[in-house]
């Protein structure tokens, strides 16, 4: 079953009122920044200790799946409300955050709320993004703030005591390896880029091919040339071209214009500067008639999470007799943002046959609780 749920929108906002409506019946406060992100709230014995935090998003890719993000956001009020339930005093404040635009499906970059909250870019930046109908970022956030104008709203960054966040792996390797639970060690680094490439239209039938400045044809030429640069025999590499617009796009015409994106990742600072550095030159060598331009729309340095967050992590699995190991994330999640700000980790679940971003996407439900049961008992130990 197919999940497209695009943030910012009509649908977003029911599903926003619907999990403050739960955090209503645990007596969790309500409110929300600049970006929109969404914080509930229940205070410790000293409300004025920095908070322990965990959650996630609710956006998804287009045709995506029905766990990725939104399994973190409900096991992190799941978590809270039964520590709640449980009645036990603890310290620290506990906090679910609902990030705005992980996925960057409707607005590119990926991650603008967590970026905006901890300060690696400002929300401001963002504002002439435009999705696919041409609705400016902007606009956007600017209705979902009226939507919810009756919320307490609360500044832009804090400086948490830790952040927890709970997510499928998005990968085969827990389930191939048997496992429950996947103590996360980092991130790997991303770099994206869009490549454009501009020709000439021309007739189909007519126009000779010496003669042509053909937009498609000079980007398989660049593609190509791309994958003899991040050829990888170790299949550490992770090289991906994801989205192509061709204009005119009709059958008899010469292509004017093509566009495609790169998505680069890799778990070594090295290798993404030194190849990510080389993508302009080798596009730029490769084509032959087509102006090129190459511009990067994302960056970020591989991160490692937190030995005390890991720990605790391991810990909570072994207590609860979950079988784990421990691995990096191949996919980025606003947690790598949340690194510099404090400290951060998170708790993998398997997910059937590794398939995220698709609608066969599926974790069952022992995975699922198991890992909500290990992010209550690693939020309790890091809030007491």
């Amino acid at each position: 079953m197919a999940s497209t749920a695009p943030v910012l929108t009509e649908l977003d906002r029911v599903a926003r009122r619907l999990l403050i409506g739960w955090a209503g019946e645990i007596g969790a406060t309500v409110s929300i920044d600049a970006a929109a992100n969404l914080w509930l709230r229940r205070n410790g014995t000293d409300p004025d200790a920095a908070p322990v935090v965990t959650g996630s998003h609710m956006d998804t890719q287009p045709n995506g799946g029905r766990f990725d993000g939104i399994y973190g956001v409900i096991a992190g009020l799941e978590a809270m409300t039964a520590l709640h339930e449980e009645g036990g005093a603890l310290r620290r404040p506990l906090e679910v955050v609902a990030w705005t635009n992980e996925e960057g499906g409707r607005f590119a970059p990926g991650c603008m709320g967590s970026m905006s909250w901890s300060g690696y870019r400002r929300v401001e930046d963002f504002a002439d993004a435009t999705d696919p109908d041409g609705i400016r970022f902007a606009d956007a956030l600017a209705a979902q703030l009226a939507a919810e104008a009756d919320l307490p709203h609360r500044p832009l960054g804090n400086r948490p005591h830790a952040y927890v966040e709970a997510h499928i792996e998005q990968g085969p390797r827990l389930e191939a390896e048997g496992r429950d639970i996947g103590v996360v060690t980092g991130i790997q680094g991303s770099r994206f880029f869009t490549v454009t490439l501009t020709g000439d239209t021309a007739h189909a039938g007519t126009t000779p091919l010496a003669l042509r400045r053909d937009a498609v044809q000079d980007m398989l030429r660049a593609i190509t040339a791309l994958n003899a640069l991040m050829h990888d025999p170790q299949d550490v590499l992770r090289f991906t071209v994801g989205r192509i617009v061709v204009e005119p796009n009709t059958s008899n015409s010469v292509a004017n214009r093509a566009s495609f994106t790169i998505d680069f990742r890799h778990p070594d600072k090295n290798v993404l500067l030194a190849r990510g550095d080389a993508i302009a030159d080798v596009v730029q060598a490769a084509v032959r008639d087509a102006g090129v331009t190459v511009q990067e729309t994302f960056h970020a340095l591989p991160v490692a999470f937190s030995p005390q967050v890991i720990d605790a992590v391991e810990r909570a699995a072994i207590d609860q007799g979950s079988s784990h190991m421990r691995l990096p994330s191949g996919a980025f999640h606003d947690a790598q943002f949340v690194v510099p700000v404090c400290p951060t980790g998170m708790v993998f679940v398997p997910c059937r046959k590794g398939i995220s971003h698709n609608p066969a996407e599926y974790s069952e439900p022992r995975h699922l609780t198991a890992g909500t049961k290990v992010l209550a008992q690693t939020l309790a130990e890091l809030a007491a």
